[in-house]
């Protein structure tokens, strides 16, 4: 497991995005090689979007040969509601780069059949050969995706019923009503982002830093669903320094004495200009 401590939200949204864009090269996509990103939503993701597509409109990043696969979804609101996560994807990410709508998935929550939706996702994420990498971001209770306190740690895609502190947390993006916020959501599993080759975790905020002590200095536990990820092989936690307020004085020297291994893999930021 990795940390990676940077000094503020702009310069974490920077490296996490340097190092995305770093894996797309690296890996060489093409028309029978597609590279499979898995995306949240949310406040602190916006960041390296802009970043992405700052590199994409520079020409240095491509996203014709990605597939992504988002987290999650509310259940009930229409499409095309400006806080449908289909409307967040498309107006803070999707409509700036080349990706093809076809390869962007994105869970249904009006199917009539909400299971055999979140079934057929999981089978497409099988098809699409797996997550290379799954980008994710945390609320201030330790969920990943809408895997919230009490999660399956081993659970797949799936309906589930909002917690109070999410549905509060969002109820910002609702005009402060929270008769408006959804209660329920389909999301992918704790298992499912578990089984992607490679997960990059992104926390910043103060509010956050409990989530982070939990998720690094204690143990695996389904009341702090992002603790799980302390046991897959290749986890990436990508934080800014408010967000570290709850870790030991120790823990946070020792990462930081690790930060110029880890910025090796953002430096040099490769470019597909120079591929072609």
């Amino acid at each position: 497991m990795r940390l990676v401590i940077l000094d503020n939200y702009d310069l974490a949204s920077e490296w996490a995005a340097k190092y995305i864009c770093n894996r797309i090269i690296q890996f060489k996509p093409g028309q029978d090689r597609y590279f499979t990103l898995g995306l949240p939503t949310g406040s602190t993701p916006l960041g390296c979007y802009k970043k992405l597509i700052e590199y994409h409109k520079n020409g240095d990043l491509s996203f014709k040969y990605v597939k992504t696969f988002n987290m999650d979804e509310y259940v009930g609101l229409p499409r095309n509601h400006p806080e449908s996560y289909h409307s967040y994807m498309w107006n803070n990410f999707f409509k700036h780069i080349d990706i093809d709508p076809n390869n962007a998935h994105i869970l249904d929550g009006n199917a009539t059949d909400l299971q055999a939706e979140c079934d057929a996702f999981e089978k497409k994420i099988e098809e699409a050969g797996g997550i290379d990498l799954f980008v994710g971001g945390i609320g201030p209770d330790g969920h990943i995706a809408f895997n919230e306190p009490g999660s399956s740690l081993v659970s797949r895609t799936r309906l589930k019923t909002l917690a109070m502190d999410t549905i509060l947390a969002n109820a910002k993006y609702f005009d402060g009503d929270l008769s408006k916020v959804p209660t329920m959501a389909l999301t992918v599993g704790v298992g499912t982002v578990m089984d992607a080759r490679e997960v990059m975790i992104l926390i910043t905020g103060a509010h956050k830093a409990f989530a982070l002590y939990k998720a690094i200095e204690e143990g695996v536990n389904h009341m702090w669903t992002v603790s799980a990820f302390q046991q897959h092989p290749r986890t990436i936690f990508v934080c800014d320094e408010d967000a570290t307020l709850e870790l030991r004085v120790k823990t946070v020297k020792y990462f930081k004495g690790l930060m110029h291994v880890h910025n090796k893999l953002v430096d040099p930021l490769y470019s597909m200009k120079e591929e072609n």
